[in-house]
């Protein structure tokens, strides 16, 4: 088999990674090739939204272990194709002379075993860093169970490291990957971490001491394989990121490719609505303050389909607004829907030298369209006056009549226009979900 059909067979079987992220490492390549910036290597998309300025790819799509989900399993019976380190390094090199990519995302089915694969692994990259004197952004997918050392060795070569925690639940997990424990998952993310808080320690004394994973850690969920709750999944989250300081926790729709009896029906469709709400809420426990018991509970343990979880919970506590803008806090004007974090800086530094208006506001970057059931200003000191039922009818989220089995595009997509009829049904199930976790 030559490289063009190991390449065809797999950057295909890698395509269900979650890699679109900034690199969040800044690093010059010198005297070398390439090199990596905060503003990230992912920056080239496909008409469908998806990153192509990494090649993706696995080092082998062999595998001794036999999940339920993945295509790639044991049992399955697909092409089967394997890189050798030199095969892979020498690709990447041609690829990124070509300028059709700016680093590489690396993971890797379990070939014999976790330790000699990611050995495979090792001898690509130290390939790509010391003959080829590549300095471009690498992400390194770990395989549980591989030793320490060579988590260790992996960690120095790759910018980014990360280990798939897979499902939300053991249970799940016990089910349908029977060869991977919750342990051995969580063992070496516990190292990673240890390892960038020890390099971080390090470059602190000396100049030249080695980075280690030094654009951080992530992991990946599947999503819609097993029956955890959003709530569930939230609150897992917010734990990863606070046990590892985990850099982003990916959630993955799942695509029903395989037949099992414990999976959905192959051919359905993923529930990409549901990973948007996700993606959503996760920015909120980032990037806003927000705590997972804020955003869902046990009682509601589900997102409101027609209304994003921001808006979902400002409806939930209109006791707390209207809020002065001109007055209020920072970490207040976060919690409304259409203020975001650049947004509420401008808002802090411009108020020192007069109140603002709503004017004021839209200039800055504000979604009035949003904001304005929620908020005071200088032209509208009590705020506007909305009934709820008319506040939800404003809020519902146009991307529902939108999702389907595509994946989300950052480019405007062509979709059938929204009849007022199907806006008036929305509203009505809307308010329906709404009073239900009143």
């Amino acid at each position: 088999m030559d490289v063009q059909q190991k390449l065809t067979i797999l950057a295909d079987s890698a395509k269900y990674d979650a890699a679109c992220t900034s690199s969040g490492a800044q690093r010059s390549g010198g005297r070398g090739m390439g090199n990596t910036v905060m503003a990230g290597c992912c920056h080239s998309f496909s008409e469908d939204g998806r990153c192509i300025s990494l090649l993706k790819v696995l080092m082998t799509n062999h595998c001794v272990y036999d999940c339920k989900y993945c295509v790639n399993r044991r049992s399955n019976d697909v092409p089967r194709a394997a890189f050798t380190p030199e095969e892979l390094a020498e690709l990447t090199i041609q690829f990124y002379r070509r300028n059709y990519i700016e680093g590489l995302f690396l993971s890797s089915g379990v070939f014999r075993s976790p330790d000699y694969t990611t050995e495979q692994m090792i001898a690509t990259l130290e390939l790509l860093r010391r003959k080829y004197n590549f300095w471009g952004y690498i992400h390194a997918k770990a395989i549980p169970n591989t030793s320490q050392d060579l988590i260790y060795k992996l960690g120095l070569l790759a910018d980014r490291i990360s280990v798939n925690i897979e499902f939300p639940s053991e249970q799940s997990l016990n089910l349908l990957a029977p060869n991977k424990s919750r342990k051995a998952i969580l063992a070496p993310m516990g190292q990673i971490t240890q390892g960038i808080k020890s390099g971080t320690r390090d470059l602190a004394l000396y100049r030249n001491a080695p980075r280690f994973a030094s654009a951080g850690q992530s992991t990946q969920m599947i999503i819609g394989a097993s029956p955890e709750s959003d709530y569930h999944i939230i609150k897992l989250s917010a734990g990863l990121y606070d046990k590892y300081q985990l850099k982003r926790v990916f959630y993955s729709a799942y695509i029903p490719k395989v037949q099992d009896a414990l999976l959905p029906a192959a051919g359905g469709e993923p529930p990409l609505l549901r990973e948007h709400r996700l993606y959503q809420a996760d920015w909120l426990l980032r990037k806003y303050g927000f705590a997972p018991d804020e955003i869902l509970s046990e009682e509601t343990p589900n997102f409101n389909p027609f209304m994003d979880p921001k808006c979902n919970w400002a409806v939930n506590n209109m006791q707390l607004f209207p809020i002065d803008v001109n007055t209020a806090p920072k970490a207040q004007l976060l919690r409304v829907p259409g203020i975001g974090p650049t947004s509420a800086a401008r808002i802090v530094t411009a108020r020192r030298t007069g109140r603002l208006s709503t004017d004021d506001l839209k200039r800055m970057g504000v979604v009035l369209k949003r904001a304005r059931y929620f908020i005071a200003a200088k032209d509208q000191p009590t705020g506007y006056k909305y009934t709820k039922e008319g506040v939800i009818r404003s809020l519902i989220d146009p991307s529902v009549f939108s999702f389907g089995t595509e994946q989300l595009s950052l480019f405007t997509p062509s979709k059938p226009a929204i009849g007022a009829s199907s806006v008036i049904e929305a509203a009505e199930e809307a308010i329906l979900c709404l009073k239900a976790t009143i």
